[in-house]
């Protein structure tokens, strides 16, 4: 069984797909001792080296990804490291032993509110993909009282730097006139798209709250800074809307290398008498 090196590494979570191609042509991953090329495929026993530390291919039965729902605070940025030291969403993920967490969209640093992160990299980027038109949904606190012509322009098209934007779907949902709160829907993932929009016709958000992932809710039990499993039922609706398969054929994972030095040390140290 083979399967091509950049759907395999995506998979596991070391990047994504076209990340994966760039380093590909520019010569950075190796496979079985030599520079990979593209279309190259892996088979279990094969050997991974990538960003300087060195993969395994296990031929493993199905395994069932996990994903799990994060309660983003403020002050966390949506990325593995950060040039400003600022804490990140990754720093507080449970650890995996065989792949890593790939988040599901992003959160700017102070956006509050549903993350999905999985361990599949397939599944995020059929979830991520703009093809599978996956409903966002914000609660949004606006400070001053919003006119109904507002609400239309909203809903009908707003003229962004790089485009126009609309929300699906757009409701009153309570409070007073300086603070009121709205419910947008929306299904592409614009880099702070929800805070331009309302921003392109003069007001601002003071506190923004993603509260919906396609299928899956923000739990209202879920404290900031925590995160849940989410239920097997909501798992299989999210893979027929990525349009990816259930079942993984093979795992890719990270090589033990330096357990073996170690094993070797302590062998040498056992022989007596042995030469210097």
């Amino acid at each position: 069984m083979a399967e091509r090196l950049q759907k395999l590494m995506a998979r596991a979570g070391l990047d994504s797909r076209r990340k994966i191609d760039a380093a590909i042509s520019a010569g950075e991953i190796v496979l079985n001792g030599q520079a990979a090329t593209l279309g190259d495929k892996a088979s279990a026993g094969d050997r991974i080296r990538y960003a300087g530390k060195r993969y395994r291919v296990l031929e493993s039965g199905a395994r069932p990804a996990r994903v799990i729902a994060y309660h983003k605070p403020e002050g966390r940025v949506t990325s593995r490291s950060d040039e400003r030291n600022r804490p990140t969403v990754f720093d507080h993920l449970p650890r995996l032993k065989s792949s890593r967490w790939v988040a599901v969209g992003r959160l700017d640093f102070n956006t509050t509110g549903l993350l999905l992160f999985t361990d599949n990299g397939d599944l995020a980027n059929g979830l991520m993909h703009p093809s599978s038109e996956v409903e966002r949904e914000y609660a949004c606190r606006v400070r001053g009282p919003v006119s109904d012509e507002d609400l239309k322009k909203l809903h009908d098209g707003v003229e962004l730097e790089d485009g126009i934007a609309r929300f699906q779907r757009c409701w009153f949902d309570g409070g007073s006139d300086n603070n009121q709160w709205y419910r947008v829907v929306l299904s592409e993932g614009r880099n702070r798209e929800v805070r331009r929009m309302w921003a392109a016709l003069g007001y601002q958000l003071s506190r923004l709250t993603r509260v919906r992932y396609g299928p899956v809710e923000l739990p209202s039990w879920l404290r900031a800074g925590k995160i849940t499993d989410v239920e097997d039922g909501l798992l299989t609706h999210l893979y027929q809307i990525a349009k990816v398969s259930q079942r993984s054929e093979s795992v890719l994972r990270l090589e033990l290398d330096s357990m073996r030095r170690g094993r070797k040390k302590v062998m040498r140290g056992r022989r007596p008498g042995g030469r210097r």
